[in-house]
This record gives structure tokens, C-alpha cells and sequence, in this order.
């Protein structure tokens, strides 16, 4: 049960209080001070001779061609629409594919789903059925779209064979199957070596561009014409589609994706687990860095003999906001939105990841952990330091 952090409100109040912080250490210590750990940090690259061509209709004449060309060779596809978030486009994808009280069926590596799924099945007013088994895996009658997760909130990545078989039951039952491959567009296929989704059949597939790339914070989603075709005509009804700034960022990044910066995270990672383990043992590998979940927290706290009332899920928050108050590091427990992984992860892909060694990573965590068991005992003082 949370005692600081009850709802979706107070998540917002504590992203709230960790902007804060960013913004008094920019304007302390300047932006080389924060280190975004978060694997989506992102970036606006677009180049000067864009400017001057970013109006509402000269800026998509010049660049959704552009974007097209090269998202089919990112995504695969026939047809590509940009949207100002991934959430924006699944939003659309489900009011165009689906009707009131038809069924959504979605499969990931893990549960729980990522919000945007199951909460624009709720504004649909369709049923929703969640899977992490691919043995209970089912359609049902009335099923009128399948999502697949590529790779989870916490980066676990789909089996091959657990993906192939849902594509296979989609085309038998006729029913079009979307992947959110946020992340996984490129945890896939780089890391793990998987092939595009659409070229394992899916109908659809949609990436953030800011998600292990130097892109705005958008989405796009590609896959055959009809179906895109049909969800641009709901996403320009209200007004979800990327606008031309976005669009123009997402072609340069596009342009700059670089696949090497991720495979040479893996040494990196692998380096800061070892140090890791002397002393934690709920830190886990992801596919370019480190993690632990909350449950794990809790254990570490325990086995130092520390009690508190907090939940696992708080003291995760806190210690992410320990991290980023006293050292700059930025992690989605502490500025992510309402419904993010409360798991303390840090991706050692990014840029910022780069200004950091080993020794500095492991010496940062354990001493905000110190930091972390005298504040859990206090609940009033743990409620400042999340909520300002």
C-alpha cells in the first residue's frame, strides 16, 4: 500500500518536483551537471536549412516524403504516419481499427502493459485482455485487433517463437496484429538479432524516436497502406499527427541513427554489473544496462536490518530522486509520466552515459542507497523530497 505516492496525481507532482531539480541545477551548474540515464533522452536535430521550412504545409510537403523512404527501412512497411507521441498513435490505431465493445487482445514478455494500450482501449469502450503466457494465449470471439510488445518498459524482449506463433493465429483468425516495438524496433533486431516486425508479418508496427535514438519525442508507425490509411484519416480528425518540427527532427535522426552506440553499451554494462554484485544482489542486466526492480529494493533494504512503512514502489522513487538531487542522474522513476515502470533502471547507451566510469556508476548508487535507508525511516521527510 503507498503512503506518498497513492495515484496518478501525485506522479505527476512528484515529475513535477524532479523538473524542478533539473532546472536548478541547469541554472546552477549548467547542463553537463545532469547525466539522462533514462534511454530516451532524445534530441532536436534538426540542421539550419530546416527552419526556414517548417510551416504548417510547406514543412509536411518537404519531409513526410522524406520520412516515409527511410521509416520503411527502419519499421519495413508499405505506408508511414508520424505522431507527436507513440501513445497518440496507438490511441488512433485502436479508435480506427476497432469499434465499441470489440476485443483487444495484447501479448508482452511481461505485464504490465505499458498505459497507452489498455487505457485508449478504455476510451474505445472495448474489453481488453492482457497475456504474458504464451500458453494461455487466445482470441476470442469479437476480437477485433491483437498488440504485440516488442520489448517491455523494463526492456524484456519477446521470444521469437512466442511472436511468430501469435502472428500465425492473427492471420488464420483474419485479425490485424500491431506491435509496439517503442524500444524494440531496435533492442530487436540489433541487440537480440530478431527481424523487423513487419517482416515477421505484422501488420503494424510503431517506434519512438526517442527511444534509444537521437529523436524528438514522437512516434511513428508504418505497416500496410489500408490500415495507416485509415488511422491517419482518425489521427488528422484530432489532431494526434506530428507536426512539422517533429517531422523534420525524426528525418534527421532517422538520417543519424547509429546502431554501433548500442552494441558497444554492452561492455559498458557488463563492466558496471560486475561492480554491481559486490554490492547489491538485486541489480539485474538489461540489454544496455542496469536495473532493479522495486521487489529487489525492498530485499536489499531488509537485509541491512532497516524497517519502513514506504512501499517497494516509493522507495524506488526515492532512491531515483536521491540519485538525480544529489548527483544529476536522471531515471524514469523520477521524471517519468504517471504509469511509468517504477523499475530503477539506467541505460548506459546514452550520451550522457559516455562522461561516466564504472567505478563513478557503482560509487553514485551506493552512496545514494546509504542516503536512501536513513530518509525511509522518516516518511515526512521521504514526502518532501518527492513531492517539494
Amino acid at each position: 500500500m503507498n503512503m506518498l505516492i497513492r495515484g496518478p496525481e501525485d506522479e505527476i507532482l512528484k515529475k513535477e518536483q524532479a523538473f524542478r531539480i533539473i532546472r536548478s541545477t541547469i541554472n546552477e551548474k549548467g547542463r553537463e551537471a545532469l547525466y539522462d540515464l533514462t534511454g530516451l533522452a532524445g534530441g532536436f536535430p534538426i540542421k539550419k536549412e530546416d527552419k526556414r521550412l517548417l510551416e504548417t504545409y510547406i514543412g509536411p510537403a518537404i519531409y513526410e516524403e522524406k520520412l516515409k523512404r527511410l521509416a520503411v527501412e527502419h519499421l519495413g512497411g508499405e505506408e508511414v504516419i508520424a505522431f507527436n507521441r507513440t501513445t497518440a498513435g496507438i490511441l488512433a490505431t485502436i479508435i480506427a481499427l476497432t469499434k465499441p465493445g470489440g476485443k483487444i487482445i495484447h501479448y508482452l514478455p511481461e505485464s504490465p502493459s505499458h498505459p497507452s494500450v489498455p487505457e485508449s482501449a478504455k476510451v474505445r469502450g472495448a474489453e481488453y485482455l492482457e497475456f504474458d503466457n504464451i500458453k494461455e494465449f487466445y482470441t476470442p470471439p469479437g476480437t477485433k485487433l491483437i498488440f504485440i510488445t516488442g520489448a517491455t518498459m523494463d526492456h524484456k524482449i519477446i521470444e521469437i517463437e512466442e511472436f511468430k506463433r501469435i502472428i500465425s493465429l492473427s492471420k488464420k483468425a483474419r485479425i490485424p496484429t500491431v506491435v509496439d516495438d517503442a524500444s524494440g524496433a531496435r533492442l530487436r533486431t540489433i541487440i537480440y538479432k530478431q527481424p523487423k516486425a513487419i517482416e515477421l508479418g505484422a501488420d503494424l508496427a510503431i517506434t519512438s524516436t526517442d527511444k534509444l535514438m537521437n529523436g524528438p519525442r514522437g512516434g511513428i508507425l508504418a505497416g500496410k497502406a489500408r490500415l495507416v490509411k485509415r488511422i491517419k484519416s482518425v489521427a488528422y480528425k484530432f489532431g494526434l499527427e506530428a507536426q512539422p518540427p517533429l517531422i523534420a527532427a525524426m528525418v534527421r535522426a532517422l538520417e543519424e541513427f547509429e546502431p554501433t552506440r548500442l552494441i558497444k553499451a554492452i561492455k559498458l554494462r557488463d563492466e558496471v554489473y560486475e561492480k554491481l554484485k559486490r554490492s547489491f544482489k538485486g541489480f539485474q542486466k538489461t540489454p544496455t544496462g542496469v536495473m532493479i526492480r522495486p521487489e529487489e529494493i525492498k530485499k536489499e533494504i531488509e537485509k541491512r536490518n532497516v524497517k519502513t512503512r514506504l512501499s517497494p514502489q516509493e522507495t524506488s522513487y526515492l532512491w531515483a530522486m536521491l540519485l538525480l538531487q544529489e548527483h544529476g542522474i536522471i531515471t524514469i522513476p523520477a521524471a517519468g509520466m504517471p504509469g511509468a515502470s517504477p523499475t530503477l533502471r539506467l541505460d548506459l547507451s546514452a550520451p550522457d552515459a559516455q562522461r561516466l566510469k564504472p567505478d563513478q556508476i557503482t560509487r553514485i548508487l551506493e552512496e545514494t542507497f546509504q542516503k536512501l535507508l536513513d530518509t525511509i525511516i522518516e516518511p515526512e521527510k521521504a514526502k518532501k523530497i518527492l513531492g517539494g
